[in-house]
């Protein structure tokens, strides 16, 4: 087993065989707009596989922190179309970690009835500010 020089922790080989897992799911995106998701917890990667994975990765140009039920850090990859998002439990505990490969994870997107619940916020907001001005 390989040894990461700068940590000397184990390298199992895992960080290739999924490196072309992620390619095969980002060629199947472009061509057919087919959205994948890995579940990097399933996987036995030591912390060494998982700095190996972050560094050929890399990351892009967006990233994001939510506090929805606990945090979730999202950030796109160098690779646009591959996202790394990392959900925090209790104490920072990592408790969930996939890499999806899609282009904007769903975690993200506004959902369709809170859009509807801020246009009416919005109108209203709108509106009492008009009363104001008038009065």
């Amino acid at each position: 087993m390989a040894h990461d020089a700068g940590t000397g922790a184990a390298l199992t080989g895992m960080v290739d065989s999924l490196m072309q897992e992620v390619a095969r799911a980002l060629t199947a995106l472009a061509e057919t707009g087919t959205r994948a998701a890995i579940d990097l917890r399933s996987l036995p990667l030591t912390p060494a596989d998982r700095d190996q994975l972050a560094a050929r990765l890399g990351r892009g140009e967006v990233a994001a922190t939510l506090d929805v039920g606990g945090r979730t850090e999202v950030w796109e990859t160098a690779y646009a179309g591959v996202w790394w998002q990392r959900h925090l439990g209790a104490g920072d505990h990592v408790a969930g970690e996939t890499l999806e490969i899609t282009p904007l994870p769903d975690i993200l997107q506004s959902h369709a009835d809170d859009i509807a619940a801020a246009a009416l916020r919005l109108a209203r907001d709108l509106h009492d500010t008009k009363e104001t001005a008038d009065a």
